[in-house]
């Protein structure tokens, strides 16, 4: 999740996402192809077995490096080569020796005398984090010379992607000093943050929706149904932002598998939380606030509230693609709490939403899917980022499903 700052604000406006929409298609249409070609290769009447899991990282990675710093990872392309930026990356989120690691980091942030413990993995987590810091100070180069370029008018190519957006703020004579971010700044923060945002939330996102859809062949037709009625291949964001049914079925697997399961904030003053519900403490005297003290870490649930049956009812924590709203949550986006809320929500939610939208719209057109595994074999990970993976396999996130053409029905 990217909650942002002032300078962020340019970037990620309706008119700039509007912008991007087109590269959300045309990845989403590239991995189409992608799939197209294995279920044309097998002869298996259940279709193609795709790890759809794997291939929506791929997309959603290429999607936020060309959208997010004019990046080319080539992650689609089977013939491409590694790209150092993507491994450092995978190596840091993804190894097993830096999940252990971030493990323990998480426990000695609560129990400080763990601090003395030598921190597992932190040879890797450091040669990564080099890796990741000499190639995005490379594409803050480029993208500083291709806005200086632009601004001479040397190029008449306008940059669209979100780094050169807030570059270009950054050096606007209306920004305070203050304000301003340094070279430094950005690379160490901004291009790790729009990696890690704002492509790892949003492939969990839709690998979660084509699983509760595997699982929901109703929902699914519907939806294709609503989908194949907009007679287009390649929609825009505002086309996309007017399907109702899309709307709903992004909305429901946002509230019942929010990528982020929780987030935590630290308060900068002391304060007094009121509570919609007293409590009674272990000498039996009832309280209706809660005294936060300056300092204090507050562990707050985005799933349990989105999945709060006093709020959504007995089947709050079921994939319904119920079309309800829950006022009472202020959340930034649909009265949920996945995109947060207040001045620290995710800056990034907009961007998020349409590259979800656009990667159903373009799979559910031409595809068909159901499950490849029991669902009681899929799981979420325990820690982290919310990811389905196999009971009983190596805990790496995958989402096998089975995959085939669509083809209409005759009535």
């Amino acid at each position: 999740m990217m909650t942002g700052n002032p300078l962020q604000n340019p970037a990620f406006r309706t008119a700039q996402i509007r912008l991007l929409t087109e590269i959300f298609v045309e990845k989403s249409i590239q991995l189409r192809d992608i799939w197209a070609k294995q279920v044309d290769a097998t002869t298996s009447a259940d279709g193609a077995q795709i790890d759809v899991s794997s291939w929506l990282r791929r997309v959603a990675l290429d999607i936020i490096g060309e959208a997010g710093f004019n990046h080319h990872f080539n992650s689609l392309d089977e013939n491409g080569k590694p790209d150092e930026l993507d491994e450092a990356f995978t190596e840091l989120f993804h190894s097993p020796k830096t999940q252990r690691a971030f493990v323990a980091l998480i426990a000695q942030a609560r129990v400080p005398i763990l601090r003395l413990l030598p921190l597992p993995g932190a040879s890797v987590i450091d040669n990564a984090s080099a890796t990741m810091h000499a190639a995005s100070k490379r594409i803050i180069s480029n993208s500083l010379a291709a806005l200086e370029a632009s601004e001479g008018g040397k190029s008449l190519t306008a940059k669209r992607d979100l780094l050169s957006v807030l570059l270009k703020a950054n050096v606007s004579p209306g920004v305070p000093e203050h304000q301003r971010l340094t070279e430094s700044e950005v690379v160490a923060r901004e291009i790790p943050t729009f990696l890690a945002a704002g492509h790892e939330t949003s492939s969990s996102a839709v690998t979660w929706a084509l699983h509760s859809l595997s699982l929901n062949p109703t929902v699914q037709s519907k939806l294709r149904e609503e989908l194949l009625a907009l007679d287009t291949e390649n929609p825009s964001m505002d086309e996309l932002n007017s399907l109702p049914y899309l709307e709903n079925v992004v909305r429901e697997t946002l509230r019942v598998h929010s990528p982020v399961p929780s987030i935590q904030r630290e308060a900068v003053q002391d304060d007094v939380l009121p509570l919609s519900t007293p409590y009674i403490d272990k000498d039996g005297k009832e309280h209706e606030s809660l005294p936060i003290p300056k300092g204090q870490l507050v562990d707050i649930a985005i799933l349990a509230v989105n999945t709060d049956k006093d709020i959504w009812g007995e089947d709050a924590d079921r994939w319904e693609n119920i079309p309800a709203t829950a006022n009472s949550v202020p959340g930034i986006w649909s009265h949920l709490l996945t995109f947060f809320a207040g001045p620290h929500h995710c800056i990034g939610f907009r961007f998020s939403l349409v590259e979800i939208k656009a990667l159903l719209f373009v799979l559910l057109r031409s595809f068909e899917f159901e499950p490849a595994v029991p669902e009681k074999d899929i799981m979420p990970t325990a820690l982290g980022l919310r990811r389905p993976v196999v009971k009983g396999r190596d805990g790496a996130s995958r989402l096998p499903l089975f995959v085939k053409g669509y083809q209409a029905r005759e009535d």
